[in-house]
């Protein structure tokens, strides 16, 4: 399932706040985004057509929740970005990360604590 970046927003705020009202929705990220509240409607209904929102009627309100989870949705969409900016090479994509990106002391021990750990395993298959 493609995920558009407006959508995102949505999803993000319903993974956090789930059950939410269409309302409650409306009023936290049409103003912040430049969004009407039909726009962010539209969304809504188009992330219940993908499948990625469930909806209940309860009385005239429209209630969300996510019907996907969100490591699901990011996965998918980091696969979708390696493959399009990276040709799917995972290693090009880190050394970009790391050169460019903000890290702190404890981003970078956390990640060479994971490559250690993947070198680690790695070595086991092998051996």
């Amino acid at each position: 399932m493609q995920i558009s970046d407006a959508e995102w927003v949505v999803m993000n705020l319903i993974w956090s706040s789930s059950p939410i009202e269409a309302a409650e929705v409306i009023d936290q990220i049409a103003a912040d985004n430049g969004w009407s509240a039909a726009t962010v409607k539209t969304m809504l209904h188009r992330l219940v057509r993908k499948g990625a929102l469930a909806t209940e009627q309860n009385g005239k309100k429209y209630v969300y929740t996510p019907a996907v989870r969100r490591d699901a949705c990011v996965r998918q969409a980091s696969r979708s970005f390696l493959d399009r900016v990276f040709g799917g090479e995972a290693t090009p994509a880190l050394i970009h990360f790391v050169k460019t990106a903000k890290l702190s002391d404890k981003d970078v021990k956390e990640i060479r604590a994971m490559l250690d750990k993947k070198t680690n395993r790695n070595e086991g298959e092998q051996g």
